[in-house]
């Protein structure tokens, strides 16, 4: 599990490093540009459930965590659909999708 940290108070959200690997791209793509955003997520269940949004700026701090040694590859179809999302209005963290778009059954699980 790897961690973003947000804000001046250092905000960590536990993400899977995979995930979080995917997440980077699109958001640094984003903040470079100077956009801002919302990112959201669902909450496991074992966290009391729900869900959660941050908005994201280039003004405010950001740091990726990784626990991982090793960068994962990068999986072009999932990268499309998490920046599909943010295209939408919001950032949603997603499952793993193959590359011919059906949900990997590995990765459907919530971070």
């Amino acid at each position: 599990m790897g961690k973003l940290l947000y804000g001046p108070q250092q905000r960590a959200l536990e993400i899977d490093d995979r995930l979080l690997a995917h997440l980077k791209i699109v958001i640094l793509t984003k903040l470079r540009r100077g956009e801002s955003f919302a990112f959201s997520w669902e909450n496991e269940v074992a966290e009391g459930g729900g869900r959660g949004t941050i908005w994201l700026n280039p003004g405010i701090p950001i740091e990726f965590t990784f626990y991982g040694g090793r960068r994962p590859a990068i999986n072009r179809a999932w990268l499309q659909a998490l920046t599909a999302t943010v295209e939408r209005g919001e950032l949603h963290a997603m499952p793993e999708i193959e590359e011919t778009g059906s949900a990997s059954p590995s990765n459907q699980a919530r971070w």
